[in-house]
């Protein structure tokens, strides 16, 4: 679990450890409270409420009633299609989820669901058997990767993805995973912004990364739902659940109905050149091509960032950055530390130029920088 600092609301990943897994699916069984805020799953009632309704008045096709029914069969419809494309990702140390991304065996997930491992076991949706996979690649800038079963059911079902382009606030989404252990389960919300830029503190089982344009969800995201599916009302997959925010003021604790999903076309594109080649070749992210450090001032907090080397020949390099240089904005938003540099960028073009502040010898300075390409890799 990783906690992002504050001012901005911080986040955990949706994944825990198999053990404390276990644990939480006792506490479910007996009925307790469980941290984390788990959500119930979807669901319009048993059919004794709904005959009791119909019985009072109202017609199943038509009022109140019928328009809960219609809701309800879809929700189950959905379900029916999606829930065989996700699956249930298993290393050594911990398990997250996973969709099934074509029938050749390839399983698109989170990078800090498969952490450091190389092989995995992955159990599909409604089947007790187990299958051995293997990484594909990762691409942790994206918090993305892919594994390979070899030798899949043959009924193995891809997902539909869908033009996250066309998400709009207010669709209906569910989010679809192993939360806590508990294989196959759905919970319901909406989609409750679009476009927002959150960062992954690195950790153990975190790289750290800062996504762009993710889609913030009510739909409960809970640790397990990492990599599974959050999908539309029409069984497209509208992006992968990867981060629930916690409350700082509530010393970590769960926020209840904030979660953050990457969108679809990112995963489609990411995935898709994993599965080519092993590895991005086109990361379609801003960079200056520096490495660089949080600088504090004498106060002790962050003032700017301090380049510590500068790329031979990159967009940095040609603007006149210098080594020992401090940033202090970027596209006229202020940079106090390398995090802030980061979530800056990602909502950048490559190819844009940009005015960029630095401080030499303790003057301001302000120099244009043409973006450059965040290194591929995998």
């Amino acid at each position: 679990m990783v906690t992002a600092p504050p001012p901005a609301p911080s986040q955990q990943h949706p994944r825990r450890k198999r053990s404390r897994a276990r644990t939480a699916a006792v506490a479910v069984a007996a009925g307790l409270t469980l941290p984390l805020g788990l959500a119930g799953c979807t669901g319009g009632g048993t059919s004794t409420a709904a005959a009791s309704t119909s019985a009072a008045g109202t017609g199943a096709s038509g009022g109140p009633a019928g328009s809960a029914m219609a809701l309800q069969n879809t929700y189950q419809q959905v379900i029916d299609q999606v829930l065989p494309s996700v699956v249930e990702i298993t290393t050594d140390k911990a398990l997250g989820s996973g969709i099934v991304f074509d029938d050749k065996g390839d399983i698109v997930t989170n990078a800090h669901v498969v952490g450091d491992a190389t092989t995995f076991t992955v159990n599909y949706s409604g089947s007790a058997d187990s299958h051995p996979a293997k990484l594909v690649g990762k691409y942790a800038p994206d918090d993305l990767a892919v594994i390979k079963v070899e030798n899949p059911p043959k009924d193995v079902q891809p997902a539909r993805f869908a033009d996250s382009s066309k998400v709009e606030v207010g669709t209906i989404v569910l989010a679809m995973g192993n939360p806590l252990g508990l294989s196959s389960s759905v919970t319901n919300g909406i989609v409750s912004a679009v476009g927002r830029t959150v960062s992954e503190p690195t950790g153990p089982d975190s790289p750290g990364a800062t996504l762009p344009d993710t889609i913030q969800t009510s739909a409960a995201i809970n640790p397990g739902n990492s990599g599974g599916a959050l999908v539309d009302l029409q069984s497209q997959v509208v992006g992968i659940p990867t981060l629930a925010a916690t409350d700082p003021e509530l010393n970590g604790s769960a926020a209840p109905g904030i979660g953050f999903a990457i969108p679809s076309n990112v995963v489609k594109d990411i995935a898709g050149q994993l599965v080519k080649s092993g590895k991005v070749t086109n990361s379609h992210r801003a960079a200056l091509g520096v490495r660089v450090t949080t600088v504090a001032d004498q106060s002790g907090r962050p003032a700017g960032v301090g380049v510590l080397a500068v790329q031979p020949g990159g967009p940095a390099a040609k603007a006149g950055i210098r080594p020992g240089d401090v940033i202090t904005s970027v596209a006229g938003q202020n940079v106090t530390s390398t995090r802030q540099l980061t979530v800056v960028l990602a909502g950048l073009d490559v190819g844009a130029t940009v005015p960029v502040v630095v401080l030499r010898n303790g003057q301001k300075k302000s120099l244009k920088v043409t973006l450059g390409e965040l290194p591929a890799g995998g």
